[in-house]
């Protein structure tokens, strides 16, 4: 089930002296907020409006690291380990 959205208007002189169109700004917001660790990649990619595969290529090319912490290792370690009883 989709949540509702949340329409935020932005003054179009905002918009025309950043040089960006409102899906460029969404595209923006997305990728700052990963970065601050604000929001996830699956919600920033939703945010954006990419794919999985797509938002990571835009983080590549723009050096953005992927968060990926010894929590998120040990996690896939039990991962794997519960697949590997099966």
């Amino acid at each position: 089930m989709e949540s509702p959205s949340l329409t935020i208007e932005v003054p179009r002189h905002v918009l025309q002296a950043a040089r960006v169109t409102p899906d460029e700004l969404k595209v923006e917001l997305a990728v700052q907020l990963y970065q601050q660790r604000r929001l996830s990649i699956g919600h920033a990619r939703e945010l954006a409006g990419m794919s999985l595969w797509e938002f990571r290529q835009l983080l590549a090319s723009r050096r953005i690291s992927p968060h990926y912490d010894v929590a998120d290792l040990n996690d896939d370690l039990q991962t794997w380990q519960a697949l590997d009883a099966r």
